[in-house]
């Protein structure tokens, strides 16, 4: 996956499971004397250890109820296609009115879920990415004697208001939030085309592989056979999308960010208070 001057993602399971069932049946025929249809011979079908199906959540994610909502009054969601605004305008409570100019216009939800559910994946389609393009543009290092690339140090800042609205925002407040409207993203999930499958799970599944993003000890070296920038080390260069992304807004930013993460999984991944 190539290095692009693209728009990056302020947020960041489910196993298949699968059993093969085998088993032979064998007809035999006696070719000498009458035509006399011998018996049926039916050797057992070898035994097949298979995993339980699952039939609800790995990560059951209780509803948000009045009770501990910090809202005097539940107002009822809106419909899924008609939720922009309702969702942007809970986005700018949480983290502040500098995220609502990096926010698309339509379709808020759907791009988060669908940005949630590429992020292990080698690409996020900027379409549907729910924030925007970065105020500046990507930044390398040419060293003048062996024109060796590397990620500049200033680019990382291009990424501090992200961070810094990332880190300051209220994770009590992410966690009751997204309880709250989790019944729209499982829907958009849903409508994703994973009707068997749960957003939470795949939520969970997705904070841990970014967690699991190296973290290089130097420079970040790259090379551009083509246009685009990719990573020179090709270990780097196999990593997702997502972990693409937290390498590229540093080690002190990315520490950030997995330190939130973390906080946010053990929110998400506990019965309600």
């Amino acid at each position: 996956m190539a290095l692009v001057n693209d728009p990056d993602v302020k947020l960041l399971i489910m196993i298949v499971l699968a059993a093969l069932l085998a088993g032979a049946l064998w007809y035999f025929w006696d070719d000498i004397g009458p035509q006399l249809e011998r018996p049926v011979v039916t050797e057992p079908a070898p035994v097949v250890d298979e995993p339980p199906v699952r039939k609800g959540p790995i990560h059951p994610l209780d509803p948000l109820s009045s009770s501990v909502s910090r809202s005097d009054k539940l107002v009822p969601l809106p419909p899924l296609d008609e939720s922009d605004s309702y969702f942007s305008l809970a986005l700018v409570d949480i983290f502040g009115s500098g995220l609502r100019n990096l926010l698309v216009n339509e379709g808020l939800i759907d791009k988060f879920v669908a940005t949630v559910d590429n992020l292990p994946r080698s690409y996020v389609a900027e379409k549907a990415r729910p924030v925007g393009r970065l105020a500046s543009n990507f930044q390398i290092d040419i060293a003048d004697d062996d024109e060796a690339i590397t990620i500049s140090a200033n680019n990382y800042d291009r990424y501090d208001t992200l961070v810094s609205l990332v880190t300051n925002a209220d994770l009590g407040l992410v966690s009751e939030t997204y309880r709250r409207f989790y019944p729209l993203f499982q829907e958009s999930y849903v409508r994703l085309g994973y009707p068997n499958a749960y957003f939470n799970d795949r939520v969970v599944e997705v904070i841990d592989h970014l967690l699991e993003t190296p973290q290089p000890s130097g420079p970040i070296y790259l090379v551009r056979p083509n246009v685009l920038y990719e990573f020179a080390d090709p270990d780097l260069e196999a990593l997702s999308s997502g972990q693409k992304l937290m390498l590229r807004m540093g080690t002190e930013h990315a520490t950030k960010v997995k330190r939130v993460l973390g906080n946010l999984r053990e929110l998400i991944t506990q019965p309600e208070p």
